[in-house]
């Protein structure tokens, strides 16, 4: 009787076996559906892959930086934007080509720009991420520079820091006795630039203007630095 059962379970391994190599083998031979059989024609790019990262007929092409950036500063909007700040600089009559000036915040450079087509050459744009050659990086809230080495100190964008009180302390280190700091606020009057004044400890309040930059009204705010706005 063992015997008996013995055998056919023998049988039973044998067919189960049987069909499992026959279902190994179409599997292998066959194509399965969601697959692209290997000989069909590429014919749209998604379908063909790289056989490496460095298969130049899949890789996106190379764009010069060089060319890359000369696009943008010939573009309408770049020459709008540096034609504002240079009416912006031209009217605050402080800047001579031998003015060392520093630009906080700035972006993708529009106002370093601006000053060198005026002929002042010494300027340094600086922003958290770099857009080289005009602007470097630096962390406007502790700058890289020794105190008193610029003569004029620009931000257009100190509503948007984190810690303006620390920025325009920064400002106000790094430019000489004498120097002068210059902010461009959202449009404003009365007690609000008096309060914007007050964050420059070191410095006298010279002025504040209604002016229009990149096409919006805005306050431009002139502080002398190394006098006190309370002596």
């Amino acid at each position: 009787m063992e015997k008996h059962i013995e055998n056919f379970l023998n049988k039973v391994s044998l067919v189960f076996i049987t069909i499992a190599t026959i279902t190994l083998l179409y599997l292998y031979l066959h194509t399965p559906e969601t697959c692209i059989p290997p000989n069909t024609p590429i014919t749209k790019p998604h379908l063909k892959f790289p056989s490496s990262t460095c298969d130049p007929s899949l890789n996106h092409p190379y764009t010069d930086p060089t060319k890359k950036r000369l696009k943008l500063w010939s573009s309408k909007s770049w020459l709008s934007q540096v034609s504002s700040f240079t009416i912006f600089f031209q009217s605050l009559n402080l800047l001579n080509n031998k003015t060392k000036v520093l630009c906080v915040s700035a972006g993708a450079g529009h106002e370093v720009m601006a000053l060198n087509n005026m002929g002042v050459s010494d300027v340094t744009g600086v922003e958290i991420v770099d857009s080289l050659p005009l602007v470097k990086r630096a962390d406007p809230n502790n700058l890289p520079f020794f105190d008193g080495v610029f003569d004029l100190a620009f931000s257009a964008h100190l509503e948007e820091a984190l810690f303006p009180l620390r920025i325009v302390g920064e400002m106000e280190r790094t430019v000489r006795n004498g120097g002068v700091c210059v902010v461009a606020v959202k449009e404003c009057g009365g007690e609000e630039v008096d309060a914007i004044a007050r964050l420059f400890r070191k410095s006298m309040f010279v002025g504040a203007e209604n002016v229009t930059l990149i096409g919006m009204r805005m306050t431009r705010i002139i502080m002398r630095v190394g006098i006190s706005s309370s002596s």
